[in-house]
């Protein structure tokens, strides 16, 4: 594998953390190790070091520092801002609202909802995933207490108008969180400009640590604790901080934020040319997601007569790594719910592949990745027999293009 060219496209599965956010994290680790609950100065120490990370995640955010809460990850913050919410405002109602393409964070938590007698309702989405605003609106009932949309979606890439959503659950009187796992440090987020009661976000999409994230909750909102022991984030969420993480992910943001222009601008260089080179080169394929409301680094395409997890095991020979849409590589047979909500009938959905690029990526590893791709699909469409039986005619198919 060291001698053999390695192009990673698999950054929303996660990122590299950068050196300086390694090097800003180290101290807390070896030196100011305290714990930031202890009243002596080892721990008042870490103490500040939460503080002053609180403080810069929340300025990137637009948010106010005490509406910052630390957390494991974005699957916790997805989990808090659901459950908590749906358990503080049972009085008011039981019925939640969310989308047909949600991570699986939203939608277990959804499922265990449903379970506790809540009522779910899962808007649906158009064939680039995007949903219709009219659709929420008629979707809102008297007993309606929460609303849920992802805001960039983890596997097609598509951003959704989380601040038109929001305008119409706030003017029924409802909460909106959402989910913005993959949109931190890729788009500009405002708390305030979006309109959001909560918002979600995980450091290691980022370049950030794994095994920290953030829930924003907007002063007001009655959310429970989550979970019970000690008094930390302010009685909201117990468990002793994990300083290192913490001073990662805001140090992570800092240098995110801080070349995002030239960042995002080099990501859709690459990425359009990317779907422009594959969708002009290859046959009987399929861009999923919107074409440009999408993410700046996410391109997820369908090839018909290719299983995904083949076209990802013989990429990786390439030096090729990736994912798939196709859920196969987990063990289940069934394709990704996304895809399925977009429109792609099962056959085509388990043909997916999602590439993620990064800072990092040069447009020679584009370039090469769409010569690995040509010929990968073409050898494994040649022991297809669905592709055979395209080719001469005798059975009739979803040609994708």
């Amino acid at each position: 594998m060291s001698e053999r060219k390695q192009i990673y496209l698999d950054n929303a599965a996660t990122t590299a953390v950068w050196p300086e956010v390694v090097e800003a994290m180290l101290p807390y680790f070896t030196e100011q190790y305290g714990n930031p609950s202890s009243l002596y100065f080892f721990g008042q120490n870490a103490k500040n070091a939460i503080s002053d990370a609180r403080a810069r995640i929340a300025k990137h955010l637009n948010a106010t520092t005490q509406d910052i809460y630390f957390t494991a990850c974005g699957t916790e913050s997805d989990n808090w801002a659901l459950k908590a919410t749906a358990d503080a405002y049972q009085s008011k109602g039981r019925h939640i609202i969310t989308s047909a393409i949600e991570h699986h964070a939203i939608v277990h938590s959804t499922e265990w909802l449903a379970q506790q007698g809540y009522e779910i309702t899962y808007l649906p989405v158009d064939a680039d995933g995007l949903i219709d605003p009219a659709t929420l609106e008629a979707a809102i009932r008297p007993d309606t207490i929460l609303v849920s949309i992802i805001c960039a979606n983890n596997e097609i890439g598509t951003l959704q108008p989380i601040r038109e959503l929001a305008a119409i659950a706030h003017a029924h009187g409802v909460l909106f969180h959402t989910d913005a796992v993959q949109a931190v440090a890729h788009l500009p987020i405002d708390v305030v400009d979006l309109d959001v009661d909560m918002l979600s976000g995980s450091a290691h999409k980022f370049h950030g640590p794994k095994g920290v994230g953030f829930l924003y909750i907007r002063k007001g909102v009655r959310t429970r604790s989550f979970l019970h022991g000690g008094a930390q984030e302010r009685k909201r969420r117990a468990g002793t901080e994990n300083v290192p993480g913490i001073v990662g992910m805001a140090a992570a943001l800092d240098a995110c934020m801080a070349r995002f222009d030239q960042r995002v601008a080099h990501e859709v260089v690459l990425r359009d040319h990317l779907i422009d080179r594959v969708l002009a080169e290859v046959e009987h394929v399929r861009l999923n997601g919107h074409r440009t409301l999408r993410l700046p680094n996410n391109v997820n395409i369908s090839f018909e007569f290719v299983e995904g997890e083949s076209l990802l095991l013989s990429l990786e020979q390439q030096g090729v790594l990736a994912s798939s849409g196709s859920a196969c590589a987990s063990g289940s047979l069934d394709p990704s719910h996304v895809l399925l909500a977009i429109g792609l009938p099962h056959e085509i959905a388990h043909g997916s592949l999602r590439l993620t690029l990064g800072e990092e990526t040069t447009i020679e590893d584009i370039d090469y990745t769409v010569e690995a791709i040509k010929q990968v699909v073409e050898q494994l469409r040649k022991m297809s027999p669905l592709f055979e039986d395209f080719v001469a005619g005798r059975k009739a198919v979803h040609a994708v293009k």
